[in-house]
C-alpha cells in the first residue's frame, strides 16, 4: 500500500495516510513535489496529463508533479518523479516556494523547484498524453479556458512573480 507524507498548514511532517485515505480526505493535507522545467529560451514545459489519471484527465499540468511518499526526503522525491515521469536528472532543480491548496477531493501542500533542461525528454505513456514547450504567454492564453488543471492556474502567478515575469 503506498503511503504519502502527510504535513501540517506550514508544510511540516504530521504523520501518513494510505493514498486511499489521503485521496477523498481534505482534512489529511499530504506532500506533493512540483518542477517547472524551462527550456533555454525561459518556455516552461507541461504535460497532458493521461486520461487514466483519477483527477484532472487530459488536462494540462505542471512540467513534473507527483507525491513524497511517507518518510521521503523532498529531494529525492523531487529527483525520483522527475525521472519517473519525464526521464530527466533534476538533481540541479533550485527551490522556488511552497503553498497550501485544498479542493473538495484532497488537501496538499506543495513545494516547488524549477530546471533550465536542455536534453533529452522521455515522457511515462502511463502518466503523460504529451509534453510540449509554451511561452508564458501562450500559457497566459490558456488560463480560464478549462484545458489547465485549476492546482496549475492556481500557482501559475506564484510562479511567474518567483521567475520575474509580468
Amino acid at each position: 500500500m503506498e503511503m504519502f507524507q502527510l504535513v501540517d498548514r506550514d508544510g511540516n511532517p504530521a504523520g501518513q495516510a494510505s493514498r486511499e485515505d489521503a485521496h477523498g480526505n481534505p482534512l489529511l493535507i499530504h506532500l506533493v513535489v512540483h518542477l517547472h522545467v524551462l527550456d533555454a529560451g525561459g518556455r516552461l514545459l507541461l504535460q497532458r496529463r493521461a486520461m487514466t489519471k483519477d483527477t484532472n484527465p487530459g488536462l494540462w499540468d505542471t512540467s513534473v508533479g507527483g507525491h513524497v511518499r511517507a518518510g521521503e526526503d523532498v529531494l529525492d522525491a523531487l529527483r525520483r518523479e522527475a525521472r519517473e515521469e519525464l526521464g530527466i536528472d533534476a538533481s540541479g532543480a533550485r527551490p522556488l516556494y511552497g503553498y497550501l491548496y485544498g479542493s473538495d477531493f484532497e488537501t496538499e501542500y506543495a513545494r516547488c523547484f524549477v530546471l533550465t533542461h536542455q536534453g533529452k525528454i522521455t515522457p511515462d505513456p502511463q502518466e503523460i498524453e504529451e509534453a510540449s514547450f509554451f511561452s508564458f504567454q501562450e500559457i497566459a492564453a490558456l488560463v480560464g479556458t478549462n484545458v489547465l488543471t485549476p492546482m496549475f492556474e492556481h500557482e501559475l502567478p506564484m510562479l511567474r512573480q518567483r521567475l520575474g515575469l509580468p
